[in-house]
Parts: C-alpha cells; sequence; structure tokens
C-alpha cells in the first residue's frame, strides 16, 4: 500500500516495489494521475490496483485498505507517503490552509497507520513505513504548515513504536528521512510567493528515495537518514540551533524561489488537479540520481569498523 502514489517519492516507490513483482496498491486522489501509476507498477511486472483515496478522510482510507485485502490479498507493507502544503509565510497563511495541509501530511499517516495496524496487528507481522523529511528537526521559511506535521508525524510515530515494544508485537515501524526532492510538488502547491518554488540544494531524484522506502520496508531499522545533507540539517539545527534561525532568515526565502516569476496559485491544496503529473519535477538537471549517504547508512557496521580500524591505526602510528 502506497499513499500519494500519483506523483513523486509516491510514485518512484510504487514503480521500485513493482520491480520485485509486488502488488501495489495505489492511494490518492487524482484519477489521470492513478492511471499512469497502474500503467507504471504493471509494465514494471507488479500487479497494480487503483484506489481514489482521500488519506484526510479516515473512513475512506478504511474502507481503501479493506478493498485491497478483498482484491489483493493482506497488506504487509504500508508505505504513507501523501502529502500536501502551502507555500507562503506564516502571516500570510489562512488557518484552513494549515489545517488541510496537516490533515493530508499529517492525519493522512494516521489514518494510514491506524488502517494497517487494525490488520497487522491481529496477525502479528508487518511494516509501516512513514516517510518523514529533515524539516521534521528543522523548520524553514515559508513552509511552516508542512515543517508541522512532519515534526508531529514523529512524535506520533515514537509513541506507536513504543507501544509495540510494550505488547511484543511483531509489527515494525520506520521512519525515512528525506532530503530535498526533484518532483512535481513544486509545480502543484499553493504558493504566494512571487517566484516558481523549488527544492533546496542539493537536490536528488525521487528514485533515490524509494530506492530508501524499500530497502527501509525489508530491514528493521529504527530510522534512515538518506542523504548527508539530511542529517546535517538535522545536527546542525541541535548544536547550533541560533545559527541556523539567523542563517535561514537570510538565506530561507532566496533558496526556496528559482527565478521565474509565478502568480500566486491554489495549486492541489483542496482541489484534484488534471493529468499524469508523474514522478519527476522540473529541476532534473540539477539533481543527484544516488546519494553516498544512503549507501553508507546501508551499511554502518561496515562503515563503523572502518572508522575504528583507521583510529586504531592512527593511535598506533602516534605511539609509534
Amino acid at each position: 500500500m502506497v499513499t500519494g502514489a500519483t506523483s513523486g517519492v509516491g510514485r518512484a516507490t510504487a514503480r521500485e516495489f513493482a520491480r520485485r513483482g509486488d502488488a501495489v496498491a495505489l492511494l490518492a486522489r487524482g484519477p489521470d494521475g492513478l492511471e499512469g501509476a497502474r500503467r507504471d507498477v504493471e509494465a514494471a511486472g507488479g500487479a497494480a490496483l487503483a484506489v481514489p483515496c482521500d488519506v484526510a478522510d479516515a473512513d475512506a482510507v478504511e474502507s481503501a485498505a479493506a478493498r485491497v485485502e478483498r482484491e489483493l490479498g493482506e497488506i504487509d507493507v504500508w508505505v504513507n507517503n501523501a502529502m500536501t502544503t502551502v507555500f507562503a509565510p506564516v502571516h500570510e497563511t489562512l488557518p484552513e490552509e494549515v489545517r488541510r495541509a496537516t490533515e493530508v501530511t499529517y492525519l493522512g499517516t494516521v489514518h494510514g497507520t491506524m488502517a494497517a495496524l487494525r490488520r497487522m496487528r491481529a496477525r502479528d507481522r508487518g511494516v509501516i513505513v512513514q516517510v518523514g523529511s529533515a524539516l521534521a528537526f528543522r523548520g524553514i521559511p515559508l513552509q511552516a504548515a508542512y515543517c508541522g506535521a512532519k515534526s508531529a508525524m514523529v512524535g506520533f510515530t515514537e509513541s506507536l513504536r513504543a507501544e509495540l515494544f510494550h505488547e511484543g508485537s511483531g509489527v515494525h515501524v520506520t521512519l525515512v528521512h528525506l532530503p530535498a526532492l526533484n518532483t512535481p510538488q513544486f509545480d502543484h502547491s499553493r504558493t504566494r510567493m512571487p517566484r516558481q518554488p523549488q527544492p533546496v540544494p542539493p537536490i536528488y531524484q525521487p528514485e533515490v528515495a524509494a530506492r530508501a522506502v524499500v530497502w527501509a520496508a525489508e530491514h528493521r531499522r529504527r530510522h534512515l537518514m538518506v542523504a548527508p545533507a539530511t542529517l546535517k540539517t538535522i545536527w546542525g539545527s541541535r548544536f547550533a540551533p541560533l545559527v541556523a534561525d539567523r542563517y535561514l532568515g537570510r538565506t530561507g526565502f532566496s533558496s526556496q524561489q528559482a527565478e521565474t516569476p509565478v502568480a500566486p496559485r491554489g495549486g492541489n491544496l483542496f482541489d484534484v488537479l488534471p493529468g499524469d503529473p508523474g514522478a519527476h519535477g522540473r529541476f532534473g538537471d540539477r539533481s543527484r540520481g544516488r546519494s553516498l549517504g544512503f549507501a553508507l547508512s546501508r551499511h554502518r557496521r561496515l562503515v563503523a569498523l572502518g572508522l575504528a580500524a583507521a583510529g586504531a591505526a592512527v593511535v598506533g602510528l602516534s605511539r609509534r
């Protein structure tokens, strides 16, 4: 089960699961994007079931889960990925915009998690993958609604994880924290900025995130940081929060806007946009297709052993 499956990370993740021959359930609002995602999954070798669903509606998510289990079988992996946002300073953001971004990005994760738990706990197995962000730990200008929602998702997931440990459950929950990605959200999100929204470099292709999500679904890792930029954002904020505040105050507005002027637009915050958005945005020529940080994270024990050996060698040389 992949929510937000019509574009960006969700679309790439659905394809990545399909390459293994998996049956993939696709949840999203847009019918055009769902049809495109269904074709992608089948072309990659998987079976697909496209289910129109607004994850902000808990009853709709539960109905979708029931349908998927009737038509595809047991849900063994549930990926909570759906999101929406608005690019605007807090003082220009409307209460209903924050509410909607929170309902999709945060409550959509809650609804998906609860629907998954109703099935997985009874079977004592299954994996829930929460697609997180470095911005859950370091809020940036112009994205307060999104940052708040992702931060709430982390707190919710940590509480759930402790409860599953308490009952000795075989259900596993993992958080995959992503860097800036070349997805269509920057063309489809609501904005009041004078120029085209853009991800803050370094930018990665959505396939980097998709490979991380699929890997996390197979390995019982508590959390996964997908790129060095993610770690830098998180640890920089922890050790020097005031410096981060001032730095983002100076650079956060310009770094999130390209040179192209754009008129304010409603985007997909409330409405379903026509057309198939696909996985990629407009920043492909500036995006990286691989992440060294993800590769190192997958082999962290070997990295730790290598660092320990290097440290021992340095100590030995210094004594000599």
